[in-house]
């Protein structure tokens, strides 16, 4: 959870919110989600935005990547991060998930992550 936790507030401009409840971190860039968990969940999941026809790829080819829980299926995986995924993947898909939200920011909100 500790090393989750600072993989996405390691990313320019992330900030951690709980809008949902107390347990539920919801990680933010540009006041966009692009990663949620329940930090003391067991296993330990995370949600990540995702390029749609990226998404069903990586469904395909891990059975620890699952359509969003409680999320829209098309944008969004569950990650469950249980050891069976290297932990390189799971930076990559964090950080997919990070690029994907920023790509959609105005461009001013862009510039100034950049800059």
């Amino acid at each position: 959870p500790d090393a989750l936790k600072a993989l996405c507030l390691g990313l320019n401009g992330a900030s951690e919110t709980f809008p949902f409840d107390a347990e539920t971190s919801v990680f933010k860039v540009g006041g966009k989600i692009f990663a949620i968990s329940a930090l003391d969940s067991d296993p330990l999941s995370v949600s990540l935005k995702c390029e749609p026809e990226i998404a069903v790829r990586l469904r395909e080819a891990h059975p620890a990547i699952t359509p969003g829980w409680h999320l829209n299926k098309r944008h969004w995986n569950t990650v469950v991060l249980d050891g069976t995924l290297p932990s390189s993947l799971v930076r990559e898909l964090i950080d997919h998930s990070y690029d994907f939200v920023v790509a959609g920011l105005p461009k001013s909100q862009r510039a100034e992550l950049q800059g």
